[in-house]
Order: structure tokens, then C-alpha cells, then sequence
């Protein structure tokens, strides 16, 4: 690689650009701009930005001799500490010559700037392919399994001058695996956590002797957070690093992708053991991912012993049996490119615990927990945190709506209104959604549940020089809203709203009574939707979704519309604060239910 002259590096946050500020927005397209331009002076062409994460971006480029590569960078807001992982990461993936693992290239410092180069693993991430397909075929899941195993294997027998130096990958989940349908084969990717495993799986220190292990780097961890979304319990709790890590972490990738699901909390509900896979591996799961210690390490060991003897299980050709979902789902025949974000509110009585003690966490300088626990799960059990994480997988769909669940003694009743904008990923998304009410039925107690999904595309930007001036709107701004195929009057439908429910305990801006008072002349208009503000020091984001279904009342809706912004400027404080109305009463009903029966693949599937 000859020297980039990249001189301004800017992140502002790992979010869309549509809901950055215009000045932020600006810099990272300018940013994202500067990179393409260097890579074709490289000679590269067809650069695409494919990856982004709390360090860092990744762009893809095509050489003039057809090879494809791509290009990490790292942050150069974050620490100096944190910035140095790519060269740490670089290192790391570098000493394997794996087919299953990227070919490292180069590893270059311009200025502050890192970047690292590798080969490019065909196919697509595992947890595209999951949104996609949803729950992937069993055949899929066994042989993504073993090759998974094959690695964990290998990395654990690593010896550097006939020593042995197992190493842990540290973040095993489906977006790090690149999965080449064509093929069958997988690539191991994102090796930022990786490190020097401190104790062998068999929990004894690795070093060559008494002063190894006495020293002070082998009494602190030196291992590294990962996805907490597919971690277990010994990398979260900050032990000592050790190939164990990476069967959790296998354990979880291979339930996730079989239950279609984007973690592991959903594992007390529906358990592998409920998800029609053969009963070894199903039982083998379930016990890897249990809360006891020598289950999990048993089960580890069994896998790894076993897992070639399972290739030979007969899996039928046949197509499974298609299900319908278990709440109405709308089904556009056009497809849009919709970026959607999922906005919930009234999480605060999911939570078990009002405070949350991380002394065990101090180690972790990472901007992946510091998002993960002080925005929405801290003090949440596990099938909260697997409801709520069920509910921010539908928001990787291409789809608008919302929903609103209530917790009664007698059980769950959900009214939603869910249109996808995608017919390819229909059966992917219902299975989404099966899960979420799955999960939500195993929720005990009283309490009322919204989400609002919206296109971050149609957000509104207004912005200010100092807090104590008013946010001013453009004259030609407007709240877009779209049409129904069909207009319903009111008569012809139940009305049903979810902004008369009482103030939402989660919603910290209180909105103007002149805006409030047109939210309520809305609300007597037939039409679907919500609208979202979400004020900050200079910035206010105003997020909509509306579709009028009578439209005898277009210019009425639309005057209303007009009014709201007209009254942006009585803005004061700062928080979010939304509301959102579901068309029809349609509400259904869910019974409390702990867990799914068990289900295994049959032993004679012909």
C-alpha cells in the first residue's frame, strides 16, 4: 500500500447519517468521500462502504488484477489505546494462514490515521443471510457448525516456538461470519477482541513457568468485551481469557441462526431443545448455554468430540411447512429502501432492578457496554432483555408501524400494525415477529409496552447556535404523509389510539399545549402513524411515520400537520417524547407461557 494522505478522520456515532445534524452528516460524507477518492488514486475501483462499528469503518474495494480487498479504520476521536487495537487486530489475524480466515495484506499508520488491509471474504455476513431467509435450514446449521468447531479447535492448539499460545477470537456471532451460500463455506471475521489466551480449557495458566503465572498480567484479564448480545458469563464478567469464551460464543451464533433470532437471551424461552434440531445437538446447546459451570464446560467438551460424527445425520430435502404469523402483517408488493428505526417507550417496567453494579465490568473501556447498559438493558432479566432485543430485530427490516403490548393477570394483549416494504423477507419477518410474542408471553407482571418504527429518511432536521434560542422551522418544511390504497371513513373502521393511554413515565420532553392541542385534533382523523421529538442542546429531530386512511380529511390532516410545525418554536427542554395511533382495534390476545414444548428433528424425516 503506498502512503494515503488521509488528514481529517470524524465518526460523530455509529447511527444513521439521516438522523446525524447537518454539520455531522456533512463531515461523514465528506469523510466517506476522502476514502473512496485515496482508495481509486490506489488504483481500486467499485469502493463501497460495507461495515461500522463502535472503532471503526470498513470500505470494499476491487484491485485492477479482479482481487477483493478490504480497507479497516480506525476512529481517530477515540483514545490513543483504543485506536492501537487495529494494529493489535492486525497482528492477531495475521498469524493464521486459514482458508476460513481473511488473508491479512497490511497494516499501515499514516499520521493518526490506522488502517488495515485483508482479503475479502465472499458471500454474505450470517445475520444478513438470517434477515433474509430467517431461521436457516438445518442442513445450513451442520455444516456452518462443524466448520465453527474446526476453527475453535484450531485457535485453542495454536504454539508459537513449539509453545502452546491458544488463542481466543472473542467475538463469535453471526455478522462476524461471512457465509458463501455457493460454496458452504464460512470466513471468520473482525478480530478486534482477539487475544493470548490466559488459561487453557482446561483451566490451567498458559506460561512456560512459576513466574508466568505469578505475574501481574496473569491475574488481571486481558480479555475483551465483545457483542454482549452473544457473550457468556465468564468474558462478561471479566475472567480470565480462555478458549471457553469462544464456545459461548459458538453456542450462541449456531441457536441464533437456527431460532432466527439476533442473541442469546431468548434461550430460557425458546430453548434449542423447542427449535426441531437433531437431539444431540439441541441438548448439547442448551447445556452449553446453561447457568451452571461444569455443564457448560462438559457440554463444550462433548461438542468438539462429537461434532464430526453429526455430519452423518439425514436431513430431508423437503421444504418446511410455511407458518402464519402470529400477529397481522401487512405486506407491501413494491419494495422501498426504507432505513427503519425502532423508537420503544415504557421499558421502565421491565427492568428488575432500579441500579446496576459493573465493579466486575471496570475493565472494559469499551463504547459497545457503555451503549449496551446505559441505554436500554441495564437491570433487565434475560427474557427482557430477549423481548426487547426481538424487538430491535424488526427494526432491520425494511418496515413502518408500530406496536403496543399490555401485561394483564390474565395475560398479554398486542394491537399492532406492521407493513414490510420487502416481499422477499416475509417469512424471515414473521418469524421475527413470532419470536417477539413468544418471548413477551414469558414476561411476567403488569405493564404497557409502545414502539413506534419509522423511516429515518423522512426526518426532520432543525438546529440552533445556543440552547436558550428557539428552534425555528423553514418555511417550506413539512411532516410527510402518504395516502391508504383504500379510503376507510370512520364508520367504517374501530378507531384505536395509543396517545390517550396517560404520560409515558420513559418520555422526558413535555411538548406545548398549542401542539399538544393539535395532536389531539389529529387524533380524530382516521389515519396510522406517529410522530416522534426528540430534542437536543442544538439539535431537534422531528420523526414521523403517517398514513391517512379517510382521506376526505387530506386537507384537514394536512392543515394539522402545518400547525405542528408551526408551533416548533414553543419548544422547551430537552428529551424525546412521541405518539403514535394504530388504525384499527384489533387486539389479540396471548395466553402467559414460560417456555416452547420441546421439538427435535424426527429420526426418520422421509
Amino acid at each position: 500500500m503506498r502512503e494515503l494522505s488521509l488528514k481529517h478522520f470524524y465518526i460523530p456515532d455509529d447511527q444513521s447519517i439521516y438522523l446525524l445534524s447537518n454539520e455531522d452528516a456533512k463531515k461523514l460524507k465528506d469523510w466517506f468521500s476522502l476514502c473512496e477518492t485515496q482508495l481509486e488514486k490506489l488504483g481500486y475501483f467499485n469502493v463501497e462502504l460495507i461495515g461500522k462499528g463502535a472503532f471503526g469503518f470498513a470500505f470494499a474495494a476491487s484491485s485492477k488484477t479482479g482481487d477483493e480487498r478490504v480497507f479497516k479504520f480506525s476512529k481517530i476521536t477515540l483514545p490513543q489505546h483504543i485506536q492501537d487495537r487495529l494494529e493489535e487486530e492486525a497482528y492477531m489475524q495475521g498469524l493464521f494462514a486459514h482458508p476460513h480466515i481473511p488473508h491479512v495484506i497490511a497494516f499501515q499508520k499514516i499520521k493518526r490515521q490506522s488502517i488495515l488491509a485483508m482479503q475479502r471474504a465472499p458471500g454474505v455476513d450470517l445475520e444478513v443471510y438470517s434477515l433474509q431467509y430467517g431461521p436457516l435450514a438445518i442442513k445450513d446449521i451442520m455444516l456452518i457448525l462443524s466448520q465453527l468447531c474446526d476453527l475453535v479447535i484450531m485457535l485453542r492448539s495454536y504454539k508459537q516456538a513449539g509453545e502452546n499460545k491458544p488463542v481466543v477470537h472473542g467475538d463469535l456471532k453471526p455478522s462476524n461470519i461471512v457465509w458463501d451460500e455457493h460454496g458452504k463455506t464460512i470466513m471468520l471475521i473482525d478480530w478486534g477482541s482477539s487475544v493470548f489466551a490466559q488459561l487453557d480449557e482446561h483451566g490451567q495458566h498458559v506460561g512456560s513457568g512459576v513466574l508466568d503465572m505469578m505475574s501481574s498480567s496473569m491475574q488481571e484479564t486481558n480479555a475483551r468485551l465483545g457483542d454482549v448480545y452473544f457473550i457468556g458469563d465468564d468474558q462478561m464478567n471479566g475472567k480470565l481469557s480462555s478458549p471457553r469464551f469462544d464456545e459461548q460464543g459458538l453456542a450462541s451464533t449456531i441457536y441464533a441462526l437456527a431460532s432466527g433470532q439476533s442473541s442469546r437471551f431468548g434461550r430460557e424461552v425458546i430453548k434449542p431443545t423447542s427449535l426441531g434440531l437433531p437431539q444431540a445437538l439441541a441438548e448439547c446447546l442448551e447445556a452449553m448455554m446453561s447457568n451452571d459451570d461444569t455443564l457448560r464446560r462438559q457440554a463444550g467438551d462433548y461438542l468438539l468430540a462429537n461434532y464430526k460424527f453429526w455430519q452423518r445425520i439425514v436431513i430431508s430435502e423437503k421444504e418446511p411447512q410455511a407458518r402464519i404469523c402470529l400477529l397481522p402483517t401487512w405486506i407491501s408488493q413494491e419494495t422501498k429502501d426504507i432505513e427503519t428505526v425502532v423508537y420503544s417507550s415504557r421499558k421502565s417496567f421491565l427492568r428488575e432492578q432500579q441500579g446496576f453494579d459493573n465493579a466486575n465490568l471496570q475493565y472494559v473501556n469499551d463504547a459497545q457496554f457503555e451503549r449496551y447498559y446505559k441505554n436500554y438493558l441495564h437491570g433487565m432479566g434475560e427474557v427482557e432483555k430477549g423481548f426487547i432485543s426481538a424487538v430491535s430485530r424488526l427494526g432491520k427490516y425494511p418496515v413502518v408501524g408500530g406496536l403496543a403490548i399490555r401485561w394483564q393477570d390474565d395475560g398479554i394483549y398486542v394491537d399492532s400494525s406492521l407493513k414490510l416494504y420487502d416481499p422477499s423477507m416475509q417469512v424471515s419477518f414473521d418469524r421475527s415477529v413470532d419470536n417477539m410474542v413468544t418471548l413477551a408471553r414469558a414476561i411476567k407482571g403488569t405493564g404497557v409496552f409502545k414502539s413506534c418504527m419509522f423511516n429515518a429518511k423522512n426526518t426532520l432536521h432543525l438546529e440552533r447556535e445556543h440552547e436558550k434560542n428557539a428552534f425555528i422551522p423553514q418555511k417550506e418544511m413539512l411532516i410527510p404523509y402518504d395516502l391508504s390504497k383504500v379510503s376507510v371513513g370512520e364508520d367504517e373502521s374501530r378507531m384505536h389510539s395509543y396517545f390517550e393511554d396517560g404520560d409515558d413515565p420513559d418520555e422526558l420532553l413535555k411538548l406545548p399545549e398549542p401542539m399538544m392541542s393539535v395532536i389531539h385534533k389529529l387524533n380524530r382523523i382516521h389515519h396510522t402513524g406517529c410522530i416522534i421529538f426528540e430534542a437536543l442542546p442544538k439539535h431537534l429531530k422531528v420523526h414521523s411515520y403517517y398514513s391517512l386512511l379517510d382521506h376526505s380529511q387530506e386537507q384537514n390532516f394536512a392543515d394539522l400537520l402545518k400547525q405542528l410545525i408551526s408551533h416548533i418554536a414553543k419548544i422547551e427542554g430537552l428529551g424525546m417524547s412521541g405518539f403514535m395511533k394504530l388504525p384499527y382495534k384489533d387486539t389479540r390476545y396471548f395466553a402467559y407461557q414460560g417456555q416452547l414444548p420441546t421439538q427435535f428433528y424426527p429420526r426418520k424425516p422421509y
